[in-house]
């Protein structure tokens, strides 16, 4: 399987992160996230989570700031857009992205995935491709009891010390999580594992995403 480096080493790469909720970037791309950095990658990050009302809005805010512990260039924006309504706030929303995208020119866009069957995550999807029409968008998953994993075509190799660290963060910030009987190492690690299996990973995990449109040079 032919491998194609987004940077390396003291390379920059910039990446807009979205998330509907506090803790989805952190899942789906954390690993991603964090092996940029470890591999001396100059990330320009903006990252922004849509809905972080409440208390959820501080765990966002630290939980960020651990993720991108070592990015050359990071901000946080925190939205409070209401959670689980997200099709009803389309226009607003719509127009808080415009506004990012205005401010913010990434080389990559990481996002939900089209068929994530939770209503919000789906229409931040589908806002991402509106907005974001000249950008490469790479689009994470989130494991859940609906079972909407799907087939993705693109993966990024973790290490065992990565997969760790990304469960280690997200145990540690998400207080309000950790009584959902999924959110778990083991969920987060197995997922891994499997995507890592796919794609022949040297150590046998990876997190995946699926690339609808993809430019080559």
């Amino acid at each position: 399987m032919k491998a194609l480096g987004l940077a390396g080493k003291g390379e920059r790469l910039s990446l807009l992160c979205l998330g509907a909720h506090s803790d989805d970037i952190e899942i789906g791309a954390g690993g991603t996230i964090l092996s940029l950095i470890a591999a001396g990658v100059r990330l320009s990050v903006r990252w922004c989570v849509l809905s972080g009302g409440g208390p959820r809005a501080a765990e966002a805010a630290a939980s960020a700031d651990a993720f991108l512990e070592g990015a050359a260039e990071r901000q946080v924006d925190v939205a409070t857009f209401e959670d689980s309504y997200f099709p009803a706030q389309n226009k607003a929303i719509k127009q808080w992205l415009i506004d990012v995208r205005n401010r913010f020119t990434p080389d990559v866009v990481l996002t939900h995935a089209r068929a994530d069957a939770h209503q919000d995550h789906r229409e931040v999807n589908q806002l991402t491709w509106n907005v974001f029409r000249d950008h490469m968008i790479m689009e994470y998953e989130i494991p859940k009891w609906d079972g909407d994993l799907g087939q993705p075509n693109a993966y990024v190799p973790l290490t065992k010390a990565i997969v760790a660290k990304k469960a280690a963060l997200l145990d540690q910030h998400f207080g309000t999580q950790r009584s959902k009987d999924w959110f778990d190492e083991q969920t987060f690690a197995g997922l891994a594992r499997l995507r890592g299996m796919e794609c022949r990973a040297p150590d046998l995990y990876a997190e995946a995403f699926h690339v609808r449109k993809l430019r080559l040079i």
